[in-house]
């Protein structure tokens, strides 16, 4: 592939590390065709760090040889590859207390931790939030941002990730290997459901009436269309039918459903590199990987077993 070219407004990045995350093989597998089309051949890869190479015209504060961060947007992908052209709209300067590959593990999931904490289920600090599969790569992010907030966590862990969660500020843990969520959990003010299936329906029921799931794993519903994507009315139709039991069975219980799809933001980014800096937020990494092992690094991700985030190196 051509090296690409920082156009008006954009930043050409050197791309030293990208994330690997879900939203990744279901890409590639076709499963997000309704949401998103690319013309192929493209340049998978949806979170990057790097070193700025060039800026296009009308970008003020960036400058070459900085060491920055991206959640890249939707429509153009584009991570893993050696450089990649990035608007600075959603470009930030990467925390300087952790290396790059490290960095380039936080974009999308702690954006779209912070995006369904603080955005949609507006935490405050008292609040009590069921955040299941809490040693995953949103997960550990989750946690850290919710105990940032002020709330209460509870999530689910297998033995193995139990010291992790607890590590990161979980304040209660269930065994999804040995325990019910329903014996464990009640009266929760909200819950972030990153696995679907049966544990989102079991959200639907430890959540108070009144209070809100928000999903990244289920099925996306009308909000989604216009508020994530930016779609219109067909989008929105097909979002409603499509979760049209989804939201009813949430309803039964007295809650609202909410699918998040998450967006891009520099501003935010660079919120989340200040924690980091600051010690407030760690990122945890299950591995780093040379990007010549990056089928295996796929294969370990959709297996469900990584503790945290999944790597691949760029630069040697």
């Amino acid at each position: 592939m051509p090296r690409p070219v920082a156009g008006p407004g954009e930043v050409l990045v050197r791309v030293h590390a990208a994330g690997l995350n879900p939203v990744d093989f279901k890409t590639r597998e076709g499963k997000l065709k309704v949401i998103q089309r690319y013309d192929l051949p493209v340049v998978m890869g949806n979170e990057l760090a790097g070193v700025v190479e060039a800026v296009g015209p009308g970008v003020t504060g960036f400058a070459p040889g900085d060491r920055v961060f991206a959640r890249t947007p939707k429509g153009a992908m584009g991570a893993f590859a050696d450089y990649a052209a990035v608007p600075a709209s959603v470009l930030a300067h990467a925390p300087s207390s952790i290396d790059l590959p490290t960095a380039a593990a936080i974009p999308l999931a702690a954006l779209t931790a912070l995006q369904a904490l603080r955005d949609e289920l507006h935490l405050q600090p008292g609040a009590k939030v069921f955040i299941p599969g809490g040693a995953g790569g949103v997960g550990t992010f989750a946690i850290q941002i919710a105990k940032h907030l002020g709330a209460h966590v509870t999530t689910t862990a297998s033995p193995r990730g139990r010291d992790l969660v607890e590590r990161l500020g979980a304040d209660a843990v269930v065994d999804y290997t040995s325990q019910r969520i329903a014996d464990h959990v009640r009266d929760m003010d909200g819950a972030l459901d990153l696995i679907g299936g049966d544990t989102l329906s079991e959200s639907f029921a430890v959540v108070k009436p009144g209070g809100t799931v928000v999903s990244v794993a289920a099925l996306p519903e009308p909000l989604t269309a216009t508020r994530d994507l930016g779609r219109g009315p067909v989008l929105a139709a097909l979002f409603w039918l499509v979760s049209f039991r989804l939201r009813a069975k949430a309803r039964r219980h007295g809650v609202a459903y909410r699918f998040l799809f998450m967006h891009p933001s520099g501003p935010e980014l660079a919120e989340l590199a200040t924690l980091v800096d600051a010690g407030k937020l760690e990122p945890i990494l299950d591995r780093v990987v040379p990007f010549d092992q990056i089928a295996d690094a796929f294969a370990h991700l959709e297996s469900g077993r990584a503790k945290g985030k999944i790597v691949v190196r760029m630069v040697a």
